[in-house]
């Protein structure tokens, strides 16, 4: 029986970890890989303390953090399910050759992350770290004084697009969406206070009824293709694309834990689900901004909030 089950071995895990190895507690994580989006967020320039740092540089960090407290660690497996068992949980894991491990646990910490919805355009994945971004509040500064477009319909688009007005010489909007009071002026889902700012923004062209076709470059992101509302064939030349379309948490196997109508994982202010013993940190939560900083501190929560619950513990 172990006191504690990590789901997840990125910055929430990671930190998760260091907190439960310093309290001595029996645990291990489970994870399909490590470093999660970290490991994918090209430079970061926001993680305190290291002025500019490659996201994979900084996710072999915190695993070496971790392991310097010889912590056990199950990698390449993935979360199937949690099921109660009296007052502890059996999790159930599962690799990529199918074998299938369940573990015993007083508690769980869940700490599985986001990932972004792709765009499913050519050029997409080949331009990615290249140009192509999903965190404008992580890589926006890298574009000052160039062009970029954002592509997306909702408030992380328009943030994005605020954002780069004061960095970038130009910034492109594209909404799929039309410019009428149907559609909330081309942004259904999006704060008025927002839209109306974004509209007033002198170096942002939004482009109405746009779908993306295309990602062009030569070594990176030089521009995009889309269709306009009559199904014409257009083209901006740009250096970064910013895909704002969404996200998806990757909860889908803890189907006991309340979540929120997108999927988010629903915690509480120590990351307590409702399940008594298991807790939620990180970006596969409902935390209001999904940051580095704040899925560690979460991590750090959730672990303190499970060794109080282990202080009581009682099968």
């Amino acid at each position: 029986m172990l006191d504690l089950i990590i789901i997840g071995g990125s910055a929430a895990g990671c930190g998760a970890a260091i907190y439960a190895a310093r309290r001595k507690l029996n645990f291990k994580i489970v994870t399909d890989g490590v470093g999660g989006e970290v490991a994918l967020s090209g430079e970061i320039n926001n993680w305190l303390g290291e002025k500019s740092v490659q996201g994979f540089d900084l996710a072999q960090k915190f695993m070496e953090h971790v392991k310097s407290y010889n912590v056990a660690i199950d990698d390449g497996f993935t979360a199937q399910k949690i099921t109660p068992k009296k007052k502890h949980y059996a999790v159930e894991a599962k690799n990529y050759n199918g074998d299938l491990k369940t573990y015993e646990t007083k508690t769980v910490i869940i700490a599985t992350g986001i990932h972004p919805r792709r765009l499913g355009v050519p050029g997409e994945n080949k331009y990615f770290h290249k140009g192509v971004t999903y965190c404008t509040v992580c890589d926006g500064p890298l574009f000052k004084d160039k062009t970029t477009v954002t592509v997306g319909s909702g408030n992380s688009a328009l943030e994005s697009a605020m954002m780069m007005n004061s960095i970038a010489k130009k910034v492109y909007l594209l909404s799929k969406f039309p410019n009428d009071k149907e559609n909330n002026w081309g942004f259904p889902k999006g704060e008025n206070i927002l839209i109306d700012k974004v509209k007033q923004m002198p170096q942002v062209e939004i482009i109405y009824e746009a779908k993306t076709t295309e990602i062009l470059g030569n070594g990176r992101v030089e521009g995009l293709k889309y269709t306009d509302a009559k199904g014409k064939a257009k083209q901006l030349k740009v250096d970064g694309v910013m895909a704002h379309i969404g996200t998806t948490p990757n909860s889908q196997f803890a189907d006991k834990v309340a979540k929120d109508k997108m999927g988010q994982i629903v915690v509480d202010e120590k990351c307590r689900t409702n399940l008594p013993g298991v807790y939620a940190a990180g970006d596969v939560t409902n935390v209001a901004f999904k940051q580095i900083g704040i899925a560690v501190g979460q991590g750090i929560t959730a672990t303190l909030a499970a060794i109080e619950y282990l202080n009581r513990w009682k099968e």
